[in-house]
């Protein structure tokens, strides 16, 4: 059974996930809509929007990381790279190749990418010595 500080740090992290994925999906959204970029650009510009609100997020107030930057930054990047990965892989199999609409798509990659990443952010990237 999950301990009272492991609740508490899965609480933020949906918290601070949420902010992200926000950020994440409305810098997406408006690049489609607005600028008409087509699904994968779109939705990498949301996620490059999201990266640091992610990060700052989960070093100070999830993880509250005491490992400097120079080591969970590297890492956060190395985890982050493998999230975006994931996102282009989905937004191009359903959107692209499947024609399936931005948001629905962009919705199912956002549901998948906590998920490896407070696997490997906690276990990793902020893990404590």
């Amino acid at each position: 059974m999950p301990s009272a500080d492991d609740l508490t740090r899965l609480a933020r992290y949906g918290i601070s996930g949420g902010l992200s994925a926000l950020t994440h999906f409305t810098v997406g959204l408006a690049a489609s809509a607005w600028l008409g970029l087509p699904a994968v650009p779109a939705s990498t510009t949301g996620f490059a929007a999201s990266v640091a609100v992610s990060y700052l997020l989960q070093r100070a107030w999830v993880f509250r990381a005491d490992a400097g930057h120079s080591i969970t930054g590297p890492r956060f990047l190395t985890v982050t790279a493998a999230a975006l990965a994931l996102n282009t892989a989905v937004l191009w199999i359903g959107a692209d190749l499947l024609d399936g609409p931005y948001a629905a798509v962009q919705g199912v990659a956002i549901l998948l990418i906590p998920v490896v990443n407070y696997l490997l952010n906690s276990r990793w990237t902020f893990a404590r010595a």
